[in-house]
């Protein structure tokens, strides 16, 4: 950190930390953290490359699996780096350019995943609301231009992050509170008026928070729409081709809340489980998504196996 005159400090370094009280495991945390990665990157490049060979997937189901698995991706590799450095060589620097970066790529993945999440519900519902006409309504050049509004609004949204971070001034602390840069907690670092950067914060949470509202509001319209069919067997098979969905959106929202609820009624709560719901949040889902699909979807699974098959052979 240089200081170049009393009213004004230009921070250079941050420094993360891993597993508050956990210093000396660090190296062995390491292990499934890398693990972790590995199986994360394995499964979410099997979806893809399964989606992308099999021309009877290229319906917009999948591809908007895709674009899930694409998000888990960035999200983990978005926060890959610095885990890696702080865990396993024990090298917890930043420069703070660095920092605003990650925490960009950080917010804006974890933003893009919440909006397929949510595109994904309204995909679920037009196919048993309106089955006749779901091929017509979501044609491959809608489906490519929801992706695209999707990644223009986490674009949009995180864009203003990092430049409001760097309007700050920080002096004294430099030191966050987890193995990988995050908005809120690189603002409370400053020692200057941050709250423009509490505000809007504030909002992208919101934003957020109403796409999960917005996806339990599609499953009361699927539940409606399920209940209305005569057949019970037809019920189960709807619902069946739903399970996989709820299972992601569990998967990533539940972290979430759960630090909402901390945050905001519990005192006095050990930064161990901060870190651990925050690193559960990156780490995760980018690992259950493509397991829950593989195994609950059985079109991918099928293919899945009869690609393994083959290779053997």
């Amino acid at each position: 950190m240089s200081i170049t005159n009393t009213s004004h400090i230009e921070i250079t370094t941050f420094f993360l930390v891993g597993m508050p009280g956990l210093e000396h495991a660090h190296i062995w945390i390491s292990i499934p953290i890398c693990s972790t990665y590995l199986v994360a990157l394995l499964g979410n490049c099997t979806v893809l490359y399964v989606i992308r060979t099999e021309p009877s997937l290229h319906e917009p189901m999948y591809y908007f699996l895709c674009m899930l698995a694409l998000s888990d991706m960035g999200l983990s590799f978005a926060a890959l780096p610095t885990m890696v450095r702080v865990f396993l060589f024990n090298a917890p620097e930043i420069s703070a350019n660095a920092c605003f970066a990650q925490e960009f790529f950080i917010h804006g993945f974890t933003v893009l995943e919440s909006s397929v999440l949510l595109i994904m519900s309204f995909d679920r519902f037009l196919a048993i609301h309106t089955p006749l006409r779901y091929s017509s309504i979501l044609t491959t050049i809608r489906v490519a231009q929801i992706g695209m509004v999707c990644l223009s609004k986490s674009f949009l949204l995180v864009f203003p992050f990092p430049l409001t971070l760097r309007s700050l001034n920080y002096c004294k602390k430099s030191q966050l509170s987890h193995s990988y840069c995050l908005h809120q907690d690189v603002m409370k670092l400053a020692c200057s008026d941050n709250r423009i950067d509490v505000i809007y914060g504030f909002f992208a949470a919101l934003c957020v928070m109403v796409d999960f509202m917005l996806i339990v509001v599609s499953y009361i319209l699927i539940l409606k729409t399920v209940l209305g069919i005569a057949s019970r067997k037809e019920q189960l098979k709807a619902l069946n081709t739903c399970v996989s969905h709820i299972c992601a959106v569990t998967i990533f929202y539940l972290p979430i809340i759960n630090l909402a609820i901390v945050h905001r009624f519990v005192q006095h709560v050990s930064p161990l489980f901060n870190v651990l719901m925050a690193d559960v949040l990156l780490l995760v889902p980018p690992l259950m998504n493509p397991i829950v699909y593989c195994v609950k979807t059985r079109q991918i699974r099928v293919r899945v196996v009869a690609k393994l098959c083959q290779k053997q052979i």
